[in-house]
């Protein structure tokens, strides 16, 4: 009987305004990954938002896999992986993020290494560079994480946060290099208080469901937002507009382009009606919180099926 595991992955949003590199938010799009033990690699990309890779091995999925697998001393056999994602790519959605922990996850399944989620997010962090959108999508629900100097990687995660949120999707796409490279090398002392203590403010809220105040905070970042809008086009019109419409706060999703409202419960597709044509380069889509971050089965029929 043919070995084959169905693993599903959370998008993620970062950031949340102030809480940079650090607040992390799993979403209700998913990357899905059928496995299946193979004598080669083989990757059949199964819908839009996927990367055209010639070789199996320059694939990032590919590469956590076998990283995961080094790392404990280990050799990964060849796998056929068939793939569907709805994280559109360089919109800010922790597409990269999800990818390797997929890849991770990959490994996990294959060579039965019966990782942790701590375990997942080291292998993810050394890839990624920073924790936040791949403790995400491996926790699910509401993180901050935190890499300290000897390497310990620090999560709180709560699955205890009700909040809703509409995405604005453009058709464009920004490399979060580009994103990276807008940011200033240091900042002020009086800068970086500040900006911590809104950072503060925005998790103070978003704990006690006191999604308004959470607005409010969303919106006075100083950390990356000042320096980062410029090159979202119409990105400073849409977090009006949005406030004009009902949105509690808006703010760029991870490195962006994609912008993020937070909005009451309920009132998400109200929301959307109000915006109708008014951004045609952007796509409105509600989301909420994935509570279970990664859900991984194996298959003991020997037939997986992505749903």
């Amino acid at each position: 009987m043919s070995k084959k595991w169905s693993i599903s992955i959370p998008a993620s949003t970062a950031n949340l305004g102030p809480g940079f590199d650090s607040i992390g938010i799993a979403l209700d799009k998913y990357l899905k990954v059928d496995v299946e033990v193979s004598e080669n690699w083989k990757i059949d990309n199964l819908s839009d938002n996927l990367p055209e890779v010639l070789y199996p091995q320059d694939h990032l999925m590919v590469q956590a896999a076998q990283k995961t697998a080094q790392m404990h001393g280990l050799e990964l056999p060849a796998c056929h992986l068939e793939v569907k994602s709805e994280i559109p790519l360089a919109r800010g959605m922790g597409s990269s993020a999800s990818a390797i922990v997929a890849g991770i996850e990959v490994a996990n399944q294959v060579l039965d290494l019966q990782l942790t989620s701590q375990d997942k997010l080291k292998v993810a962090t050394s890839m990624e560079g920073h924790p936040d959108n791949a403790a995400a999508s491996i926790y699910g629900g509401f993180t901050i994480s935190s890499s300290a100097e000897n390497g310990e990687i620090h999560v709180f995660h709560t699955v205890n946060v009700d909040a809703a949120f509409v995405l604005f999707i453009p058709n464009f796409e920004l490399k979060t290099e580009k994103a990276r490279n807008a940011l200033p090398e240091t900042y002020s002392r009086k800068i970086a208080a500040q900006a911590s203590a809104v950072s503060n403010l925005l998790i103070a809220a978003l704990l006690s469901q006191s999604f308004e105040q959470a607005g409010v905070y969303m919106e006075e970042d100083l950390f990356h937002e000042p320096y980062r809008l410029d090159l979202i086009s119409e990105s400073r019109e849409i977090k009006i507009a949005a406030k004009k419409a009902g949105a509690y706060g808006t703010c760029i999703s991870g490195a962006g382009p994609t912008l993020l409202s937070l909005v009451e419960r309920g009132t998400e597709e109200e929301f959307i009606s109000r915006l109708s044509g008014i951004f045609p380069n952007f796509q409105l889509v509600p989301v909420s919180i994935n509570r279970t971050g990664i859900v991984a089965s194996k298959n003991k029929k020997g037939s997986a099926v992505l749903s």
